[in-house]
């Protein structure tokens, strides 16, 4: 069995086999949930937020974003338009995806003025990318193309969920934003 860190580099070079190997290890579970927890950790101190609470919320809600963006997925990739030889469940999603988000741990080089935002998006690009082969490979998609649609119809519908969210506790007066008239 690979290590984490072995892992999380095949993951970042976007082997397949990498991915494949993640796949059939239902105990990767907690390696892929530490990979998001550790890219989220990046993301905010790359943001140059500061602060322990605002770190561990931002785990908390990334954790609970990688659980809805997998689920989106399994019911995008596997039930909507999976391929013949589709066979998938949940928990090869939880750890495909989960190990995708390596690239984003770049993401802590976003402190960096004047490029940091250039590395930002080069990680965020990257682990798109990653995300494909992790989709690819855990619905044994043989078009690559299909991956992508599934993820891209899985960040817009994701996207959605969270305006939608966002809009409601607005005007729930849930997060302190004063709308005025």
């Amino acid at each position: 069995m690979a290590s984490l860190l072995e892992r999380a580099l095949g993951a970042a070079k976007l082997d397949a086999n990498t991915y494949e190997e993640i796949e059939a290890d239902p105990a990767a579970l907690g390696q892929a949930m530490t990979v998001v927890v550790v890219s989220s950790l990046a993301a905010g101190i790359g943001a140059a937020r500061e602060g322990a609470l605002t770190l561990a919320a931002g785990a908390g809600v990334a954790l609970l974003g990688w659980f809805v963006w997998a689920l989106l997925t399994y019911l995008i990739g596997a039930r909507l338009i999976p391929e013949p030889q589709t066979q998938a469940d949940l928990g090869q999603l939880l750890r495909t995806i989960g190990f995708a988000a390596s690239p984003g741990i770049l993401r802590v080089f976003g402190v960096v003025p004047v490029v940091g935002w250039l590395v930002v998006l080069a990680a965020a690009l990257w682990q798109f990318a990653a995300m494909v082969i992790a989709v690819r490979q855990a619905l044994d998609y043989k078009s690559t193309g299909r991956a992508v649609a599934v993820c891209a119809i899985g960040f817009l519908l994701y996207m959605a969920m969270i305006v939608a969210f966002t809009v409601f506790m607005v005007a729930a007066g849930a997060v302190g934003v004063e709308v005025t008239g």
